[in-house]
This record gives structure tokens, C-alpha cells and sequence, in this order.
């Protein structure tokens, strides 16, 4: 049986998860396949991420009747000029967000405000000011709705965790997702509460398997971020992968085939999805010695407790870490 997962951070209103490839329609929309591969692996649950206004609504239309989908509502740092160029300015893009959150079929759908924070390697996207700036603007979400927060943080300095510090009373819990930092920014994160939220991109390095061996299990969560940061033979926990069993092999990597000579039923090679994550769950499990099965439901109840605490702390699953 697999194990339980909770895929944190998955980009499925990316056009690749329909078949589409800048633009181009280059083999038939197999998102139907991409779900049930999730499901084959033990992935109970999927928050679909959000970058802007539009991702959100698109989002919307995706999760509502469909059961084990949530997703995020909020602005990407790098897509901040967002606010400034809304025909209606930055109050009305506010307001838009904020809009969806009172949809009636987005309230038991979104679980978290984001994806919002700050990344400075991509201000060819949008200036350090702006994205400040409305960083900060979203705090106000999170504060009204009670929600989590879904963070993001690139090449910083200090600037992401003095925004959050300031901050932090006015929102619950959080999540640094796609986690690359270094031990003691990890470190700070902790401090401030925050969970740490680990893919195929936090384990490229031999430092990375460094820092993600060190969070604290109770702060853990895993995710893929897909279609991007899989895990590849160049990064250094690939080597950990040769550890798991035939039947893990089986689920967590199915055969795959280039776009090109897209076969349904099988993976497209380099497109990240959401089966893979048991092999972030086995490279942290080999990190930690730990039972891939045991670390696995430490980090179901983390994310429960996190993102679904309702489910959580229904009468009948006190002291359970079952949904």
C-alpha cells in the first residue's frame, strides 16, 4: 500500500499538464492521466498553486467538484507589476483576490494565501520595490481570512525574513515552499514558526541534503512543484533513489516518453507531476534512516494540522493522523 501524501505545491493550470508547450498543442490533453498516476501513489491530496489573478481563477474552475483538489489564492513576487497595471490599480487587483475568497465554492477549496513572497534572482520580472511592496499587501488576506500562507523566497538576503518577522502576528501558520536556503536562514524560518516545504529542486546539492536532513520533523512537508524541479541523475540525491524498492520504482517513476512521442498512460519526460513525490519522500527517508511509511505519515500530520485542521480535529480523528 502506498503511503499517504500531500502534495503542497503543484502548478496544474500550467498549459503542459494539457498537452500545450509554448503555445503549441503538441500531444492531447492528459491531465485525467496526471491525477490518476497521484492517486495510483498515495497522493491523497493536491494544492494546486496560484501565481496571479488569472491562475486563480482558472484554479477555481479546476478544484471545485473535484475531490482532492485545493489551491492557493494570491500574487507570485515575480508577477507583482500584476497590481500596478490592473485596469482598476493596485486596490482593485487587491480586491479581486480577495473576491475569490468569498466565492462560495472557493471556501472550503482554498487553503492558503499565496503564492507570495519575495525573489530577487528574477527583478527582470519585477523591481525588489514592487515586489515589497505588495509582499506586504497580502499580509492583509491572510490577516482577514485566517488561512495559512504559501511563501516564496529567492536569493533574499534578509529582506523576505524581516518582512515575514514583522509580520507575523498576523497570520497563522506558513510554509516556505520549494525550500533552497541555507541552514540558518532555515533556521530563522523556525523561529518565526514556519514550516520548511521540500522538492526535487531542495536536494540538488550536497548542501541541500545537509539542510533538508536538518529540519525539524514536526516542520516538515514535501511537495513537487511541478511541471518543474524533479529530481535528476546530475543532483545529488539521485544517488539515494537507487534505494527504493521495485514496487516504490513502479509508482513514484513510471515510464515516461518525450512530448514528442507522447504516449497516453505514460509520464512526459521532464515534466514534473504530482506521482514523483514519493521520491522526495524516499531521498528524505534515506537522509534520515528512517521507514519511507513513517516518515511519511509524520509529514501528513503536519500538513493536516496546517492546511485542513478542520479534517483534523473532527471528534473522530483525535489523537489519529487519519483524514
Amino acid at each position: 500500500m502506498s503511503p499517504r501524501l500531500i502534495d503542497i505545491g503543484i502548478n496544474l493550470t500550467d498549459p503542459v499538464f494539457r498537452g500545450r508547450y509554448h503555445g503549441k498543442q503538441v500531444h492531447t490533453d492528459d491531465l485525467q492521466q496526471v491525477l490518476l498516476r497521484a492517486k495510483r501513489a498515495g497522493v491523497e491530496r493536491m494544492i494546486v498553486t496560484a501565481g496571479n489573478l488569472s491562475d486563480c481563477k482558472e484554479a477555481l474552475d479546476l478544484v471545485k467538484g473535484q475531490d482532492g483538489l485545493f489551491m492557493t489564492v494570491g500574487c507570485h513576487p515575480t508577477r507583482c507589476m500584476e497590481f500596478e497595471r490592473y485596469e482598476h490599480g493596485p486596490e482593485g487587483y487587491f480586491n479581486a483576490l480577495r473576491s475569490i475568497l468569498e466565492i462560495p465554492e472557493a471556501k472550503e477549496k482554498v487553503v492558503a494565501i499565496g503564492e507570495c513572497g519575495l525573489d530577487y534572482d528574477r527583478l527582470h520580472f519585477c523591481p525588489k520595490e514592487t515586489q515589497v511592496k505588495f509582499f506586504e499587501r497580502q499580509f492583509d488576506l491572510a490577516e482577514e481570512s485566517r488561512l495559512p500562507m504559501f511563501l516564496h523566497d529567492r536569493n533574499t538576503g534578509s529582506d523576505f525574513g524581516k518582512l515575514v518577522s514583522k509580520h507575523r502576528s498576523r497570520f497563522t501558520h506558513g510554509v516556505v515552499h520549494s525550500f533552497t536556503g541555507t541552514l540558518e536562514e532555515m533556521r530563522h524560518y523556525l523561529d518565526l514558526g514556519l514550516y520548511i516545504g521540500i522538492n526535487g529542486c531542495s536536494l540538488k546539492t550536497e548542501e541541500n541534503l545537509k539542510v533538508a536532513a536538518a529540519v525539524p520533523l514536526d516542520r516538515l512537508m514535501l511537495e513537487t512543484d511541478g511541471p518543474w524541479c524533479d529530481i535528476r541523475s546530475t543532483h545529488a540525491s539521485y544517488k539515494h533513489l537507487t534505494k527504493m524498492t521495485a514496487e516504490q520504482e513502479a509508482i513514484f517513476n513510471p515510464s515516461s516518453k518525450k512530448k514528442e512521442r507522447f504516449e497516453l498512460g505514460a509520464m512526459v519526460k521532464s515534466r514534473n507531476e504530482p506521482c514523483t513525490m514519493g521520491q522526495v519522500l524516499c531521498v528524505m527517508a534515506a537522509l534520515r534512516e528512517m521507514n519511507s511509511e513513517e516518515l511519511a505519515e509524520i509529514i501528513h500530520h503536519n500538513t493536516m494540522k496546517v492546511f485542513f485542521p478542520e479534517i483534523l480535529e473532527t471528534p473522530e480523528n483525535v489523537g489519529s493522523t487519519k483524514p
